[in-house]
């Protein structure tokens, strides 16, 4: 099938280009803020190897996390009523980007200042994760969901790839002057932000925003309730999206924390400097790459939950392994397949919710969906981070603890049916039409 033929009818494939360059752009804010350089630094500079650094880090995002897990709906809702999804990435994307620069200004010893911006930082970042993801519906035809969304994470990876090429050569090239993390991590902040400025203009370029507004007869928020309300009172009628969404909350928790805590669980458990570590995820991600596009056909083949499945049992099997690792040679085949399988597994999750929404709530659901990760990224580091801190910093015990999460969500896969959700998705839009 051609491309063209798995868009939409009015769609381009510049826009899809512009929409996949979104993920592209902020990719370099959650590779290098959360998990490859300023996390490590947040634990090993900022608060200075403390009993309660992983804690407190891992208590920050989940600061973040709730509050876009509280908002995300209601934004999701007054995007599709006022047929703002557009307007409401751009005020997010300049958020992310004026607090990922921000960072810069918190030095060690300045905790609580390093925490509010990575609370501010992050939730820009999150509201605009799920607003970017409301357009895929509007992009893709539903059996091309899982290329399309292949196509977006695999980019994505490559910008969290090109990012963290830069911030190596600029930590060599501070090295070379003798400059230590105070010197050197504040200017990386300033070029991840610079980084997702520039990258995401062909969004904003080529990406057009659908549908209509409807006036609001009571206001923006009280409209916004309303039309969640309804869809938590309806939810019924959507129960194999309602169990995909529960089952992804507990595998996401796993996801959510390796991705937080990667680069921390190197450094204290296995002695990686900096340098080894962003050459470590630099790998992953260009594994995470080829797996979230080539998984996007295997997934549109042999069906989202089927390719779900194969993801999280290569999860578990990772967890495995690096809980074992003793070398970083082992660590590394941990870390590989972790990342074929982050970026398989977040294209298909993606994909699937966008198979089982009903066409006029696509930025509700995704809103739904979302709030899903969002708890998922309260759950799972946070629970890491209370392992650590209560084990006395036994980091092992907590890689552990989340390969848990990963066994609970493959058994609540098993009672989703994507046929059966995607009927149910169609009798609402006849019902709308």
């Amino acid at each position: 099938m051609r491309s063209e033929q798995q868009l939409a009818d009015d769609v381009r494939p510049r826009e899809v280009v512009g929409w996949a360059m979104y993920d592209f752009a902020n990719s370099g804010y959650t590779t290098v803020v959360i998990t490859a350089i300023y996390n490590a630094w947040f634990v090993s500079g900022i608060a200075g190897k403390a009993a309660w650094a992983t804690f407190a880090w891992t208590a920050a995002l989940s600061i973040s996390y709730g509050a876009i897990l509280v908002s995300a709906p209601f934004i999701g809702a007054w995007a599709d009523a006022h047929a703002a999804k557009k307007r409401i990435l751009a005020i997010t994307t300049a958020g992310c980007i004026v607090f990922t620069a921000a960072l810069s200004l918190a030095g060690p010893g300045d905790v609580a200042l390093a925490m509010l911006f990575i609370v501010l930082s992050n939730f820009f970042f999150g509201t605009g994760e799920n607003i970017a993801a409301a357009f895929l519906p509007e992009l893709a035809r539903g059996e091309a969901l899982g290329k399309v969304s292949g196509w977006g994470w695999s980019l994505g990876y490559l910008g969290g790839i090109v990012s963290l090429g830069a911030a190596l050569a600029w930590v060599n090239h501070a090295r070379a002057l003798g400059q230590a993390g105070a010197e050197f991590v504040p200017t990386i902040m300033l070029i991840t932000a610079g980084l997702f400025l520039i990258a995401s203009l062909p969004t904003f370029l080529f990406l057009r925003e659908r549908g209509a507004a409807r006036p609001a007869a009571a206001g923006a928020m009280r409209e916004a309730y309303a039309r969640v309300r309804e869809t938590l009172r309806n939810a019924t009628r959507y129960r194999d999206l309602r169990r995909f969404l529960l089952c992804l909350v507990f595998y996401q928790a796993g996801i959510q924390t390796v991705i937080a805590l990667a680069a921390i669980y190197a450094e204290q458990a296995l002695g990686f400097s900096t340098g080894d570590t962003i050459v470590l995820i630099l790998l992953v991600n260009l594994t995470a790459a080829l797996g979230a596009f080539a998984f996007g056909y295997v997934q549109d083949r042999i069906g989202h939950v089927s390719a779900i499945a194969w993801t999280l049992m290569g999860w578990i099997v990772m967890t495995l392994i690096a809980w074992q690792s003793e070398t970083r040679a082992s660590f590394w085949v941990a870390a590989n397949i972790a990342g074929i399988c982050l970026g398989s597994s977040q294209s298909a999750g993606r994909a699937l919710v966008g198979w089982l929404s009903p066409a006029d709530r696509h930025a509700e659901f995704f809103g739904l969906w979302g709030l899903a990760v969002k708890l998922s990224s309260i759950l799972g580091p946070l629970t890491y981070g209370t392992v650590t801190w209560v084990s006395a910093g036994n980091h092992r015990l907590a890689m552990l603890v989340t390969g848990a999460f990963f066994l609970v969500g493959l058994a609540l896969l098993f009672g989703v049916d994507a046929r059966r959700g995607r009927e149910a998705a169609a009798a609402r839009a006849q019902i709308v039409s």
